[in-house]
């Protein structure tokens, strides 16, 4: 029997060409879908004839409610060995295996800088009033050697994003719940006293935590009022960690300069949110792990994962 396999929001349309799906061939045939499928009458629709689907992230979420209109899957594979998207409980009483990939955290840790320099040398502006035959330099940027990087997170794209800093001539100094001064130190790193010192003293804030009970809206309206009015918060991690109400409002009354924003609380970002419209506010559209290098991680393992749960040996299982 042939199994069918879908591959889901492969929004560039570049997945079947990152790995040898031909592999799985006739065992497996392989389907990848290019735009979201938005709604669950339309993912039951696409799906129910799957046994394996493989996903990216948490673009489309596989809830309990999803997961029990598709009878027939299987396999369920994403990519990370993270998803909080999907109802790992669930699909263990459904009885469908879930594995993941590996994923490097240098292309998250680029794009972080892409956004900071952005922000600090106004290069959206400065663009699009070269699109627009607008006035030729418009903006004062900021320079980055002698200012300060508060780190929220030192894990493994905190400890990249230090390096870099370094190399700009950048303070770094780092907080979170768990990190000693010791660990910092290792990293040439400063511990802050606590979160509140690090914003009063950054000039950038970059966000690097795992989203999970505790982190949740780590930053709030009393943290954005603790922090310069001439600095900028970027977040690459995930939209939970700040309240996003309490964010609009301090871009909104400038009481910080500006934010670098990959993730949001709805994704694709709905087509009149203020993010789109804000002039302080630097946003793309969740690609800190949108490159060629995660995307062969990604689909390469994901060929793996098939053919070990096929031979009934599955490997690197979630949950």
């Amino acid at each position: 029997m042939t199994l069918r396999c879908v591959i889901l929001d492969d929004y560039q349309n570049v997945a079947l060409s990152q790995a040898d799906w031909s592999a799985l061939s006739p065992k497996v045939e392989t389907l990848a879908l290019h735009n979201p499928l938005h709604g669950i009458e339309k993912q039951v629709e696409a799906l129910f004839d799957a046994d394996i689907v493989v996903i990216m992230r948490e673009r489309t979420p596989f809830t309990a409610e999803l997961l029990a209109k598709l009878p027939n899957l299987k396999l369920l594979v994403t990519s990370g060995m993270r998803n909080a998207a999907i109802d790992l409980a669930a699909a263990t009483a459904q009885g469908v295996t879930v594995c993941g990939t590996g994923s490097g955290s240098t292309a998250p840790m680029e794009l972080t800088w892409a956004l900071i320099l952005g922000l600090a040398r106004h290069v959206s502006v400065e663009n699009r009033s070269i699109r627009n035959s607008g006035p030729w330099q418009s903006t004062l940027g900021v320079g980055l050697h002698g200012k300060t990087l508060g780190l929220i997170g030192l894990g493994k794209i905190g400890q990249k994003m230090a390096v870099i800093a370094q190399a700009f001539g950048m303070k770094v100094i780092a907080w979170s719940q768990n990190l000693t001064a010791e660990r910092a130190a290792e990293f040439n790193v400063e511990l802050a006293e606590s979160k509140r010192v690090l914003l009063e003293n950054s000039d950038f804030v970059s966000l690097h935590l795992v989203l999970s009970d505790r982190s949740r809206g780590i930053l709030g309206a009393e943290d954005f009022a603790a922090m310069k009015r001439s600095a900028f918060l970027v977040n690459t991690s995930r939209a939970g960690l700040v309240d996003q109400d309490a964010l609009l409002d301090a871009l909104n009354t400038q009481r910080i300069a500006g934010a670098g924003l990959d993730v949001f609380s709805q994704e694709p970002l709905p087509d009149n949110h203020p993010y789109r419209h804000l002039p302080n506010v630097l946003a793309t559209p969740h690609l800190g792990y949108v490159s060629d290098d995660n995307y062969k991680i990604y689909f390469n393992e994901a060929v793996e994962d098939i053919q070990a749960f096929i031979a009934g040996q599955p490997v690197r299982v979630l949950g």
